[in-house]
């Protein structure tokens, strides 16, 4: 009768411990993806004029763009790929189509998914260069 009571003891403490691990895998992956979208990595500006900015992906929609650098006529221009997680931030940036800005940037590494963004470089403000 023990040996019955114990297999049951230990078939009980099994799952317990199944069951704590998966909680503390799913606890751990949110905790570390709100971890690196909380804290930048480096932040800087770029400024040049933007190429393009559309929304991509299939279930999570995101604002995705493309910032030509040009620092000398006759040079080719370098792409500065980012993200725009936010909506007004996007706007601004679509209202000064056509002219020279300035993107304020945020570098997040290691973010888990493309739900977030396609780049590691968040925009998040934007004015005009005259």
């Amino acid at each position: 009768m023990d040996v019955e009571k114990a297999k049951g003891s230990g078939k009980k403490w099994l799952l317990r411990i199944g069951i704590g691990g998966a909680l503390l895998a799913v606890v751990g992956s949110v905790l570390y993806t709100e971890a690196t979208l909380h804290y930048a990595y480096s932040s800087g500006e770029r400024v040049g004029f933007v190429q393009k900015l559309s929304q991509k992906g299939w279930v999570c929609k995101t604002n995705e763009g493309e910032l030509s650098l040009v620092n000398l006529p006759g040079q080719p221009a370098e792409t500065f790929l980012f993200t725009v997680p936010d909506d007004a931030v996007s706007k601004q940036i679509e209202d000064l189509a056509g002219h020279r800005v300035e993107l304020r940037y945020e570098e997040h590494r290691g973010v888990p998914s493309s739900c977030f963004g396609d780049t590691q470089y968040y925009v998040v403000g934007v004015k005009k260069v005259d």
